[in-house]
């Protein structure tokens, strides 16, 4: 029992050691002042998403490639005449991951966040789970926007108020 506390104790240092690591190096690497300016992206999540997209510029050619590795855009199967859309199942887990805690933390750290998800809930009636990833696809994109502009997040463009008129036609 001792021995296995040990092990314990000595993975948890590594742990708080690499931690500490990626505290000192995240923040000298050239994308991280864009990476950061997003709503809910700390240090620590800022550099899962960076480890896991790389910062090769021409590895996605789109934000469409991106969403689909990320696992944020949905897939639709249809056959005859049965469609359905459900989640993505081939996607980078760790991403997919990050990406579900950037939008649960972007829900409270933006306004447009939170009233993006609040309308795929109240609007779309989409339920918690289709309203965060959606919430998680648009944020993908904006990031896949913002680095390759070299632009730091902007939340008015981001999540534009949209207007009585188009609610009212979406309803």
């Amino acid at each position: 029992m001792l021995a296995l506390l040990i092990q314990l104790e000595a993975a948890c240092t590594a742990a708080d050691s690499l931690a500490e690591a990626v505290e000192e190096a995240f923040p000298q690497h050239p994308d991280a002042e864009i990476i950061l300016s997003f709503p809910g992206l700390g240090t620590q999540l800022g550099a899962r998403v960076l480890a896991e997209i790389g910062d090769d510029r021409q590895r996605f050619a789109d934000a469409r490639g991106l969403k689909a590795y990320a696992g944020a855009s949905p897939t639709t199967r249809a056959s005859g005449k049965k469609s359905s859309v459900t989640r993505r199942w081939v996607k980078n887990d760790r991403l997919n991951h990050a990406g579900y805690l950037l939008a649960f933390s972007a829900i409270t750290a933006s306004p447009g966040a939170k009233a993006h998800y609040r309308r795929r809930r109240d609007n779309h009636a989409d339920w918690h789970a289709s309203a965060q990833r959606n919430l998680f696809n648009r944020m993908i994109e904006q990031l896949y926007h913002c680095l390759q502009n070299g632009e730091r997040f902007d939340e008015l463009a981001a999540f534009p108020t949209p207007s009585p008129v188009t609610e009212t036609a979406a309803a």
